[in-house]
């Protein structure tokens, strides 16, 4: 295909382009597979993913990207292409741990094939659409489709451990400021367009210690914060409910007391929230919401202390970069030209309307559209239900999919753009 007709699409040539693009991705199916069994084999929890990245950067070298970085931060960057138009795919390539290994019915770290479908730590969520994403890179390369665009196909890390704040050293600190971004975790093969934020927040009680022999004498922080469990329970049934994006939640995810021993009166308790975000619902809400919780217990404003987390751990570069755990609600309009790119893209590739749907949970589109305001869409490989479980996999027609629709979706976008 000439430039030229790269850049003026009809309905017939973009039909042809798709058969291309399919044959093309069928024809990488073993490649994909094989280099997500090697990421899965490589451990690489939020912090710890130097290995995997290496890895990348020799895949991304093997199949021909114009140019390959490793930030500060240890993100790695896939540029492809010189055009005007720039747009960036992204998957987090950390992943969660693998809890108690006695759960696994396979080594999670194997990269199990079988029947079609590959097993393993990071099958699902979301080191597949690593794999789709860099052989997306070689159809575009292979079919000379790289003029009109720019592309960059990002690895980012400590996803799992503080959402968005790759992206916010990629955007802040790498100048990487794109037209769109791809967020490639888990969508079923749908285009998601959206999801809730999410905050961290720490409540914190104040009581006084004495010997357990005598707990009238003391002021027990663990029953003060017990009073306040149960009225964050109920502030849970009265957060906004969102048509699209669903009910705001908040629950308790984590508890912890300091005692200066086990006869003693407990003399500080703490709570971690987890608190998503809906539609509408802000920052200085949730902390309101919280607060007004607490002080329904009756307790003293010296008796208690609620504040939003933050995140300091160094990246496996030894690079700290700290930021507030407040990871905005974001949404993407249905007849934005993005969507309708996504769509199109879809429809030409797969010859049926897509699902257009939104994630339950948060992803980096926190920062790139939440934060950043960069127009946002997902698609990825692998069904969401499978993220973090013991049963994380994902079909390797999924593979072949994504990377179709990786490999077509920038020149539609481009196209769109003009």
């Amino acid at each position: 295909m000439t430039e030229k007709s790269a850049c003026d699409l009809d309905g017939k040539r973009l039909n042809e382009l798709s058969r291309k693009i399919n044959a093309g991705a069928k024809k990488h199916e073993k490649d994909m597979a094989k280099f997500i069994r090697d990421m899965i084999a490589i451990p690489s929890e939020s912090c710890q993913e130097r290995a995997v990245v290496l890895r990348i950067k020799k895949e991304m070298r093997k199949t021909g990207f114009d140019k390959v970085t490793i930030d500060r931060m240890g993100n790695i960057i896939g540029k492809i292409g010189s055009g005007k138009t720039k747009i960036a795919m992204d998957a987090h390539i950390d992943t969660v741990g693998i809890g108690s290994r006695k759960e696994w019915k396979w080594d999670p770290y194997k990269g199990k094939l079988e029947k079609g479908v590959i097993y393993g730590r990071g099958a699902s969520d979301q080191e597949s659409a690593m794999a789709s994403m860099v052989y997306a890179g070689k159809i575009i390369k292979d079919l000379k489709l790289d003029k009109d665009y720019t592309l960059y196909v990002v690895g980012s890390v400590q996803e799992e451990d503080c959402d968005g704040l790759c992206w916010q050293y990629i955007y802040r600190e790498d100048k990487l400021r794109p037209d769109c971004v791809v967020i490639t975790e888990p969508t079923n093969l749908n285009i998601y367009r959206g999801h809730r934020g999410r905050m961290e927040i720490a409540v914190t009680t104040y009581g006084v210690s004495c010997h357990g022999s005598a707990p009238e004498r003391g002021k027990n922080a663990v029953y003060m914060m017990a009073k306040i469990a149960n009225e964050i329970e109920k502030l849970n049934g009265r957060l906004k409910n969102d048509r699209f994006l669903g009910k705001g939640t908040v629950t308790i995810s984590y508890i912890d007391c300091k005692t200066p021993s086990l006869c003693a009166v407990p003399n500080q308790s703490y709570i971690h929230l987890d608190r998503r975000l809906t539609a509408g619902e802000t920052k200085a809400l949730a902390v309101k919401q919280v607060t007004d919780a607490v002080r329904r217990t009756g307790l003293k404003p010296s008796d208690f202390k609620v504040e939003v987390l933050r995140y300091e751990t160094p990246s496996y570069t030894g690079l700290r970069y700290p930021t507030e755990k407040y990871f905005p609600t974001w949404v993407l309009e249905e007849n934005h030209p993005l969507c309708k790119a996504a769509v199109t893209t879809f429809e030409s590739v797969f010859r049926k309307k897509p699902l257009v749907d939104k994630w339950t949970f948060s992803t980096n589109g926190i920062a790139t559209m939440g934060m950043f305001g960069v127009p946002t869409i997902g698609f990825g490989p692998a069904n969401e239900k499978f993220a973090h479980s013991v049963n994380d996999q994902v079909p390797v027609d999924h593979l072949v999919k994504a990377a179709a629709f990786y490999a077509l979706f920038p020149l539609v976008f481009s196209k769109a753009k003009k």
